[in-house]
Protein backbone atom coordinates (compact mmCIF):
# COMPACT_ATOMS: atom_id res chain seq x y z
CA UNK A 1 0.00 0.00 0.00
CA UNK A 2 0.92 3.40 -0.91
CA UNK A 3 2.15 5.64 2.10
CA UNK A 4 0.98 8.65 2.35
CA UNK A 5 2.18 12.20 2.25
CA UNK A 6 0.69 12.41 6.04
CA UNK A 7 2.38 9.20 7.12
CA UNK A 8 5.42 10.41 6.11
CA UNK A 9 5.27 14.00 7.74
CA UNK A 10 4.14 12.17 11.17
CA UNK A 11 6.97 9.54 11.07
CA UNK A 12 9.34 12.21 9.98
CA UNK A 13 8.44 14.51 12.60
CA UNK A 14 8.87 11.49 15.49
CA UNK A 15 12.20 10.87 13.88
CA UNK A 16 13.60 14.29 14.67
CA UNK A 17 11.58 14.28 18.34
CA UNK A 18 12.97 10.86 19.40
CA UNK A 19 16.64 11.91 18.29
CA UNK A 20 16.50 15.15 19.37
CA UNK A 21 15.56 14.16 22.91
CA UNK A 22 17.76 11.29 22.69
CA UNK A 23 20.96 13.38 22.04
CA UNK A 24 19.86 16.44 24.47
CA UNK A 25 22.83 18.87 24.73
CA UNK A 26 25.26 16.18 23.76
CA UNK A 27 28.16 17.19 21.43
CA UNK A 28 28.89 13.61 20.59
CA UNK A 29 28.18 13.28 16.82
CA UNK A 30 27.49 16.78 16.16
CA UNK A 31 24.17 16.80 17.09
CA UNK A 32 21.00 15.41 14.61
CA UNK A 33 22.58 14.91 10.98
CA UNK A 34 20.57 14.48 8.03
CA UNK A 35 21.38 10.57 7.38
CA UNK A 36 20.49 9.48 10.58
CA UNK A 37 16.62 11.07 10.32
CA UNK A 38 15.98 9.93 7.07
CA UNK A 39 17.19 6.53 7.74
CA UNK A 40 15.10 6.77 10.97
CA UNK A 41 11.81 7.48 9.25
CA UNK A 42 12.70 5.02 6.29
CA UNK A 43 13.27 2.18 9.05
CA UNK A 44 9.64 3.09 10.55
CA UNK A 45 7.64 3.53 7.77
CA UNK A 46 8.62 -0.33 7.41
CA UNK A 47 8.92 -0.97 4.21
CA UNK A 48 10.61 -0.20 0.72
CA UNK A 49 9.96 3.02 -0.47
CA UNK A 50 9.01 3.61 -3.99
CA UNK A 51 10.82 6.52 -5.99
CA UNK A 52 7.72 8.92 -5.73
CA UNK A 53 7.87 8.18 -1.93
CA UNK A 54 11.48 8.62 -1.75
CA UNK A 55 11.07 11.83 -3.18
CA UNK A 56 8.16 12.63 -0.81
CA UNK A 57 10.35 12.27 2.04
CA UNK A 58 12.85 14.34 0.97
CA UNK A 59 10.46 16.61 0.31
CA UNK A 60 8.65 16.70 3.50
CA UNK A 61 12.29 16.97 5.05
CA UNK A 62 13.17 19.90 3.33
CA UNK A 63 10.34 21.63 4.20
CA UNK A 64 10.86 21.64 7.90
CA UNK A 65 13.82 23.74 7.14
CA UNK A 66 11.67 25.94 4.86
CA UNK A 67 8.88 26.39 7.15
CA UNK A 68 11.77 26.99 10.23
CA UNK A 69 11.22 24.03 12.18
CA UNK A 70 14.73 22.77 11.55
CA UNK A 71 17.66 24.85 10.50
CA UNK A 72 21.49 23.62 8.90
CA UNK A 73 24.28 23.55 11.51
CA UNK A 74 24.80 22.72 14.80
CA UNK A 75 27.13 25.02 15.93
CA UNK A 76 30.18 27.14 14.69
CA UNK A 77 32.55 24.03 14.69
CA UNK A 78 29.59 22.55 12.67
CA UNK A 79 27.76 25.07 11.06
CA UNK A 80 26.60 23.30 7.57
CA UNK A 81 25.19 19.88 6.86
CA UNK A 82 24.50 17.48 7.14
CA UNK A 83 24.09 18.75 10.89
CA UNK A 84 20.99 20.11 12.07
CA UNK A 85 18.94 21.34 14.71
CA UNK A 86 15.81 22.15 15.74
CA UNK A 87 14.49 25.63 15.86
CA UNK A 88 12.20 27.61 18.79
CA UNK A 89 9.65 27.13 16.21
CA UNK A 90 10.68 23.51 15.67
CA UNK A 91 10.47 22.80 19.53
CA UNK A 92 6.69 23.95 20.00
CA UNK A 93 5.52 21.72 17.07
CA UNK A 94 7.46 18.52 18.95
CA UNK A 95 5.79 20.09 21.93
CA UNK A 96 2.40 19.59 20.42
CA UNK A 97 3.30 16.82 17.63
CA UNK A 98 0.43 14.91 18.05
CA UNK A 99 -2.46 17.50 16.71
CA UNK A 100 -0.64 21.21 18.03
CA UNK A 101 -0.93 23.39 14.25
CA UNK A 102 2.68 23.52 13.48
CA UNK A 103 1.75 19.97 12.32
CA UNK A 104 -0.55 20.37 9.88
CA UNK A 105 -1.61 16.60 9.18
CA UNK A 106 -2.16 15.91 12.94
CA UNK A 107 -4.29 18.91 13.51
CA UNK A 108 -6.37 18.48 10.32
CA UNK A 109 -6.94 14.59 11.77
CA UNK A 110 -7.93 15.89 14.89
CA UNK A 111 -10.49 18.29 13.70
CA UNK A 112 -11.99 15.71 11.08
CA UNK A 113 -12.70 13.99 14.11
CA UNK A 114 -14.35 16.10 16.37
CA UNK A 115 -16.37 17.90 13.43
CA UNK A 116 -17.20 17.89 9.56
CA UNK A 117 -16.50 20.82 8.81
CA UNK A 118 -18.43 22.84 5.68
CA UNK A 119 -16.57 23.41 2.44
CA UNK A 120 -15.65 26.88 3.12
CA UNK A 121 -14.68 26.78 6.55
CA UNK A 122 -12.65 23.85 5.69
CA UNK A 123 -11.03 25.93 3.07
CA UNK A 124 -9.90 28.84 5.59
CA UNK A 125 -8.59 26.43 7.94
CA UNK A 126 -6.54 24.58 5.59
CA UNK A 127 -5.41 28.11 4.34
CA UNK A 128 -4.61 29.26 7.77
CA UNK A 129 -2.05 25.83 8.50
CA UNK A 130 -0.20 27.51 5.80
CA UNK A 131 -0.14 30.90 7.05
CA UNK A 132 0.48 30.15 10.39
CA UNK A 133 3.66 27.48 9.80
CA UNK A 134 4.55 30.68 7.34
CA UNK A 135 4.82 32.80 10.51
CA UNK A 136 2.07 35.07 8.95
CA UNK A 137 0.16 35.42 12.31
CA UNK A 138 -1.99 38.29 11.16
CA UNK A 139 -3.46 36.54 7.74
CA UNK A 140 -3.76 33.48 10.19
CA UNK A 141 -5.67 35.57 12.44
CA UNK A 142 -8.10 36.41 9.75
CA UNK A 143 -8.51 32.93 8.14
CA UNK A 144 -9.58 31.46 10.99
CA UNK A 145 -11.74 34.26 12.13
CA UNK A 146 -13.39 33.88 8.45
CA UNK A 147 -13.77 29.96 9.32
CA UNK A 148 -15.39 30.52 12.75
CA UNK A 149 -17.54 33.14 10.98
CA UNK A 150 -18.32 30.30 8.65
CA UNK A 151 -19.63 27.84 11.27
CA UNK A 152 -21.60 30.64 12.93
CA UNK A 153 -23.61 31.08 9.66
CA UNK A 154 -24.14 27.73 9.51
CA UNK A 155 -25.56 27.81 12.86
CA UNK A 156 -27.47 30.77 12.23
CA UNK A 157 -29.40 29.36 9.00
CA UNK A 158 -30.10 26.23 10.44
CA UNK A 159 -32.23 27.88 13.70
CA UNK A 160 -33.53 30.60 11.59
CA UNK A 161 -34.86 27.30 8.68
CA UNK A 162 -36.12 25.51 12.06
CA UNK A 163 -37.94 28.80 13.50
CA UNK A 164 -39.65 28.79 9.67
CA UNK A 165 -40.49 24.86 10.16
CA UNK A 166 -42.58 25.74 13.68
CA UNK A 167 -44.28 28.60 12.23
CA UNK A 168 -42.31 31.03 14.76
CA UNK A 169 -40.93 34.53 13.83
CA UNK A 170 -37.51 35.16 13.02
CA UNK A 171 -35.80 37.72 14.42
CA UNK A 172 -34.41 40.00 11.81
CA UNK A 173 -30.91 39.49 13.00
CA UNK A 174 -30.71 36.63 11.59
CA UNK A 175 -30.69 38.06 8.28
CA UNK A 176 -28.78 41.23 8.86
CA UNK A 177 -25.65 41.89 7.04
CA UNK A 178 -23.04 42.28 10.22
CA UNK A 179 -22.36 39.37 11.75
CA UNK A 180 -22.52 41.10 15.43
CA UNK A 181 -26.41 41.36 14.53
CA UNK A 182 -26.23 37.67 13.45
CA UNK A 183 -24.35 36.51 16.33
CA UNK A 184 -26.75 38.31 18.67
CA UNK A 185 -29.61 37.09 16.98
CA UNK A 186 -28.19 33.40 17.38
CA UNK A 187 -27.14 34.58 21.52
CA UNK A 188 -30.52 35.22 22.24
CA UNK A 189 -32.36 32.51 20.83
CA UNK A 190 -30.01 30.10 22.52
CA UNK A 191 -30.25 31.62 25.55
CA UNK A 192 -34.03 31.75 25.46
CA UNK A 193 -34.12 27.73 24.30
CA UNK A 194 -31.05 26.60 26.64
CA UNK A 195 -33.88 24.89 29.24
CA UNK A 196 -34.95 23.13 26.21
CA UNK A 197 -31.50 21.83 25.27
CA UNK A 198 -29.40 18.35 27.16
CA UNK A 199 -28.07 19.40 30.20
CA UNK A 200 -24.35 18.80 29.14
CA UNK A 201 -24.85 20.67 25.81
CA UNK A 202 -26.49 23.44 27.55
CA UNK A 203 -23.53 23.90 30.18
CA UNK A 204 -21.19 23.86 27.60
CA UNK A 205 -23.32 26.33 25.48
CA UNK A 206 -23.19 28.76 28.31
CA UNK A 207 -19.31 28.28 29.37
CA UNK A 208 -17.77 28.20 26.66
CA UNK A 209 -19.51 29.00 23.01
CA UNK A 210 -19.51 32.83 24.32
CA UNK A 211 -15.74 32.67 24.87
CA UNK A 212 -15.03 30.29 21.88
CA UNK A 213 -16.97 32.47 19.57
CA UNK A 214 -15.20 36.07 21.57
CA UNK A 215 -11.80 34.90 21.05
CA UNK A 216 -11.39 33.99 17.74
CA UNK A 217 -13.98 36.73 16.51
CA UNK A 218 -10.99 39.16 18.80
CA UNK A 219 -8.12 38.09 17.05
CA UNK A 220 -9.88 38.33 14.06
CA UNK A 221 -10.85 41.89 14.23
CA UNK A 222 -7.80 42.89 15.62
CA UNK A 223 -5.77 42.10 12.45
CA UNK A 224 -8.44 43.10 10.23
CA UNK A 225 -8.56 46.75 11.58
CA UNK A 226 -5.46 47.27 13.12
CA UNK A 227 -4.59 50.08 15.64
CA UNK A 228 -0.98 48.68 15.87
CA UNK A 229 1.85 47.27 13.63
CA UNK A 230 1.60 44.08 15.72
CA UNK A 231 -2.02 44.21 16.20
CA UNK A 232 -2.02 40.17 17.26
CA UNK A 233 0.85 38.07 18.48
CA UNK A 234 1.71 34.31 17.98
CA UNK A 235 0.40 33.10 21.14
CA UNK A 236 -2.91 35.50 20.86
CA UNK A 237 -3.29 33.18 16.50
CA UNK A 238 -2.07 29.77 18.50
CA UNK A 239 -4.83 30.05 20.73
CA UNK A 240 -7.44 30.93 17.92
CA UNK A 241 -6.11 27.56 16.00
CA UNK A 242 -6.35 26.02 19.48
CA UNK A 243 -9.73 26.72 20.28
CA UNK A 244 -11.26 26.32 16.89
CA UNK A 245 -11.70 22.63 16.94
CA UNK A 246 -13.70 22.91 20.08
CA UNK A 247 -15.70 25.59 18.98
CA UNK A 248 -16.39 23.38 15.62
CA UNK A 249 -17.51 20.43 17.56
CA UNK A 250 -19.79 22.42 19.81
CA UNK A 251 -21.33 24.19 16.66
CA UNK A 252 -21.90 20.59 15.35
CA UNK A 253 -23.76 19.32 18.16
CA UNK A 254 -25.84 22.86 18.15
CA UNK A 255 -26.61 22.03 14.48
CA UNK A 256 -28.37 18.22 15.47
CA UNK A 257 -29.96 19.71 18.98
CA UNK A 258 -31.18 22.28 16.49
CA UNK A 259 -32.84 19.34 13.95
CA UNK A 260 -34.32 18.19 16.28
CA UNK A 261 -35.42 20.66 18.31
CA UNK A 262 -37.20 22.80 15.53
CA UNK A 263 -39.62 20.06 14.30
Amino acid sequence: MPVTGAEIRATLLQAVADQDKARGDSLVGGGLQQVSILGEAIKRLGQRLSPAEEQALLTAWYDLFRDGQLSWGYNLNNPDPPFCHVTDTGRRTLAQISRGPYNRDGYIAHLNRVAALNDIAASYIDEALDTYNANCFRATAVMVGAAAESLMLELANAISEGLKRTGSSVPKGFSDFRIKQVLEAVRKELEMQKGQMPADLREHVEGYWPAFVQQIRAARNEAGHPASIDPVTPETVHASLLIFPELASLTEKLLRWAEEHYK
